[in-house]
C-alpha cells in the first residue's frame, strides 16, 4: 500500500521511497514531510526475507563496484593531466611581471666584438 506525507496511518515501519528514510511509528500517526513524500508500508516478514537476499546482491555486486570506481578515478587523473598538458601548450611565453625594456644582456665579449664590427674597431 502507498501512503503520502501528512497521511493519518497505523503502527508499522514505513519506507520513504523518494530518500529512503525509514518511518517507525509506534501508534497511530501521521507520516511527516509534504503530499509529494511517498511512503510504503514494509511488512516485518517482508523485510526479514529480502535482507539476507540484499546483502547477498550487495556482496555479490562490491568487487564490481570497486572496479568501477577504479576506473572512474584513473580516467578523471588521465583527464586532468592531459588537459593541464594542452593548456601549457596553448599558452605563449609572455609573462606580464618581467620586462626586457632593453634587449637581452649580453656578454662583454659579444659587445665588443658587435662593436668592432660595427665600427672599425672605434669605440664611441
Amino acid at each position: 500500500m502507498v501512503y503520502r506525507g501528512g497521511h493519518k496511518v497505523g503502527k508499522g515501519i514505513y519506507w520513504g521511497i523518494m530518500d529512503g528514510e525509514r518511518i517507525e511509528v509506534e501508534r497511530e500517526g501521521t507520516l511527516p514531510g509534504e503530499a509529494k513524500a511517498v511512503y510504503v508500508k514494509a511488512p516485518v516478514l517482508a523485510v526479514l526475507l529480502l535482507a539476507p537476499m540484499l546483502g547477498l546482491l550487495y556482496a555479490v555486486f562490491l568487487p564490481f563496484i570497486g572496479i568501477a570506481m577504479t576506473l572512474v578515478q584513473a580516467g578523471r587523473k588521465i583527464g586532468n593531466g592531459l588537459s593541464s598538458v594542452a593548456a601549457k601548450s596553448f599558452t605563449f611565453g609572455w609573462r606580464p611581471v618581467e620586462a626586457y625594456l632593453t634587449g637581452r644582456r649580453r656578454s662583454r665579449k659579444a659587445a665588443k666584438a658587435r662593436d668592432e664590427k660595427t665600427n672599425g674597431g672605434k669605440r664611441a
